[in-house]
């Protein structure tokens, strides 16, 4: 027996409204594709269109993004993918683990722990970026990967993400597995860590997603053309004697990639994690 679907008036007006803003959402993304495949010469001659002309349609502008300048944009794309894997592994770990931590433990001092959580959130990263570019001086950390990961191995928002959702966790599973004689982190990782997969899920495409997009702390860290990440790197074709919109074009699309694999992986335990996450306590 075959069981039809009925939307309600508010159910079909919600999802109206979310493949309008869907739809205004997909534009300019295909604007940036529909521009990556002629010359920017064009562009400017006609105006932003969503017409694509195949008679100038082609792919010279991505033979140019890998073949200019030695490949650079191998090199750059190589440094965001080294330093978003290695930034987001770390944070998706401590952050976690101080979330737990916080959630699921009676200590002294937890709740001042939490408080500090809750005004570094309110605190701009902005305001930061001078002693944190003091701080890596003196630490010999200029132009090096490490000087770009270490400031963001635990965002204090993070931390509240995963706070919030192992408040949602049993104790008693902790209880039994030190009956059993399991350590503090055996219990963690063996048992509560996968239950916090749709956390995690969530957690990394954000993370990812943040650290891939970032431009102003890698670009005041690496100074070397080599060590930049995609986006600075990309912002150097843009000079006051010249701007190569034709490679900029072809490089945004290129470094959409990545992301949208992320959260291809990541989508079903994103939307379980945000759902659940900011619900919880």
């Amino acid at each position: 027996m075959k069981i039809q679907r009925r939307f309600s008036p508010v159910g079909l007006a919600t999802l109206l409204f979310l493949l309008v803003v869907g739809l205004l959402v997909f534009i300019p993304f295909m604007f940036l594709i529909i521009s990556s495949l002629q010359d920017a010469s064009l562009i400017f001659s006609k105006g932003l269109t969503l017409k694509i002309d195949f008679k100038v349609a082609d792919l010279d502008n991505y033979k140019l993004l890998f073949t200019h300048n030695e490949g650079i944009y191998w090199v750059w794309f190589k440094n965001s993918v080294v330093i978003t894997f290695i930034q987001t592994v770390v944070v998706l770990v401590l952050c976690s683990m101080v979330g737990y931590g916080l959630a699921l433990y009676d200590f002294k001092g937890r709740q001042l722990i939490f408080g500090m959580v809750l005004v570094m959130m309110m605190v701009p990263n902005d305001i930061l970026l001078i002693p944190l570019y003091k701080l890596i001086t003196n630490l010999g950390l200029m132009d090096t990967y490490l000087g770009v990961i270490l400031p963001g191995i635990v965002p204090p928002a993070t931390i509240f993400f995963f706070r919030q959702y192992a408040i949602g966790l049993s104790k008693e599973y902790a209880d039994a597995a030190k009956i059993d004689g399991c350590g503090e982190f055996r219990i963690f990782w063996n048992i509560y860590a996968p239950m916090m997969k749709p956390a995690f899920g969530a957690m990394a495409i954000l993370t990812s997603m943040n650290v891939w997009n970032n431009y102003l702390w890698p670009m005041i860290v690496l100074r070397s053309d080599e060590n930049l990440m995609l986006p600075a790197g990309l912002m150097t074709y843009m000079t006051p004697y010249g701007n190569n919109y034709d490679i900029v074009f072809a490089g945004s699309v290129m470094s959409i990639i990545p992301i949208i694999i992320v959260f291809m992986l990541n989508q079903k335990q994103f939307i379980a994690g945000l759902t659940v996450g900011g619900v919880k306590g």
